[in-house]
């Protein structure tokens, strides 16, 4: 607040700094809310910081603990024109087949036509029926670029484009989707006409035939060997959980494995471990002591933000425990997980991949069992509603609004309070300009009986 300087007018007092002083000790009740308030931001952020990390945490130990995760595999080809990917319900296996055809759409050209009367007959509708026996009719346009265009826009599934060379026109008719079904015939006239069979398809000359893909499973085998089709060039129901995509003609047979996925297993225990890890290091770092020298050159040492918080040592220790003790008899270390002296935790990747081709059921089952115990106490910390250290946060941050609205009625009361002081010195060089004004009256007159006499 911007004050009235009032210094020296009498009594040559310097009453702004005698103020300022007054005030700074009138303060300092304000001044020690305020370091409290800022004191406690830095916790509330700290924290906010810590309960997102913990977050982390559980989600990858939920997804480490989930027995679905586990089932993680990988498909191979023996052939680079063949992919495949798994999804969780795929189970390790070996299958052989030979592609026998791609699925393509069809493609074909009308004859060639001077005027667009000319093919459409005089009818102002053309209509086309797919395969499947549907029929979509398409207003014809004002000339043959406008029909091409009409006919792409429809939901025949055709897309069309005319073609003119040497003064002919023709139409360039391609089935939107490939698969046997996508084959179509076009009638110069309505549907119903069509359907009557009062008017007959136009002439079409095949560039390309709709058909499906094909592959034949366990061939040579005679009797055995049965043959798959689809619309597409992906087949998603031949083994559960795999889908298989041919891009080209293969006669010789294709071996497709499915095996468990060693990559994406390590992968699950590895972040894991690296996301306790996380947790562990933010509790350590902050928790650890701070040495400062003081303006006597004297060392200070200081306790860590988090150095005397139970909540955060509390959960430093649980995750440490739950992360730590063995599942059914058998300790973290045989399948990777180790615990050096320092209560930090290590993934040794070697390990895990020996134990687990040695016994994958144990490894799910130490990893598992270890990863819900994580996720059960990163649960009861950080859950956005009823998380310990969500309702620790949520505390924290009504103490700093209630400093805040302190350190607002401090304002007031220290505004008050230096006006009053203002008002008090202000008055005190009005009296003492009094006082010596009379002192110099005074003066005067005993000046003036001291000439009398």
């Amino acid at each position: 607040m911007a004050s009235l300087g009032i210094d020296g007018l009498v009594s040559g007092l310097d009453t702004t700094s005698l103020i300022n002083s007054l005030m700074s000790a009138e303060a300092m009740p304000q001044t020690l809310l305020k370091s409290k308030q800022s004191s406690t931001t830095t916790m509330v952020t700290a924290l906010q910081a810590l309960n997102a990390k913990v977050s982390s945490l559980g989600d990858a130990a939920a997804k480490a603990a989930k027995a679905t995760s586990w089932n993680a595999t990988a498909a191979t080809t023996s052939a680079p024109s063949v992919t495949a990917t798994t999804t969780t319900d795929a189970a390790p296996t070996a299958l052989s087949f030979t592609v026998d055809a791609i699925a393509q759409s069809q493609v074909s050209l009308t004859a060639g036509f001077a005027t667009l009367a000319e093919f459409t007959g005089g009818a102002s509708t053309v209509t086309i029926k797919k395969s499947d026996g549907t029929f979509t009719e398409v207003a014809v346009g004002a000339d043959a670029a406008a029909t091409a265009r009409a006919i792409s826009s429809s939901a025949a599934g055709v897309s069309a484009v005319a073609v003119t060379v040497d003064g002919s026109t023709r139409f360039q008719l391609t089935s939107t989707a490939t698969g046997a079904t996508s084959g179509f015939e076009v009638f110069a006239g309505t549907r119903a006409e069509a359907e009557a069979g009062t008017v007959t398809a136009k002439a079409l000359t095949p560039i390309r035939a709709a058909q499906d893909a094909r592959i034949t499973l366990w061939p040579g085998t005679g009797a055995a060997a049965k043959q798959a089709t689809s619309a597409t060039n992906t087949f998603s129901d031949v083994l559960t959980g795999t889908s298989i995509t041919v891009s080209k003609v293969e006669a010789d047979p294709v071996t497709l494995t499915v095996a468990r996925d060693t990559a994406a297993l390590t992968a699950l225990a590895s972040g894991l471990v690296g996301s306790l890890g996380v947790v562990l290091s933010e509790i350590s770092s902050r928790s650890a002591t701070i040495t400062t020298t003081d303006s006597d050159g004297r060392a200070r040492v200081t306790g860590g933000l988090f150095s005397g918080d139970s909540a955060v040592r509390g959960l430093q220790q649980q995750l440490s425990s739950a992360a730590s003790y063995g599942v059914d008899g058998i300790s973290p270390s045989e399948v990777g997980i180790t615990v050096a002296r320092d209560g930090t935790f290590a993934f040794d990747s070697a390990k895990f991949a020996t134990a687990l081709a040695a016994d994958p059921e144990k490894v799910q089952k130490v990893i598992a069992g270890l990863a819900q115990r994580v996720a059960d106490v990163a649960t009861s910390t950080s859950d956005k509603y009823d998380g310990s250290l969500t309702r620790k946060i949520t505390g924290q941050q009504s103490l700093v609004t209630d400093l805040g609205k302190q350190i607002e009625s401090w304002d007031t009361r220290l505004a008050l309070r230096r006006d009053s002081l203002q008002k008090t010195y202000s008055a005190l060089e009005v009296t003492l300009s009094g006082l010596q004004s009379q002192s110099s009256w005074l003066s005067s007159q005993l000046a003036s009986l001291s000439s009398s006499s």
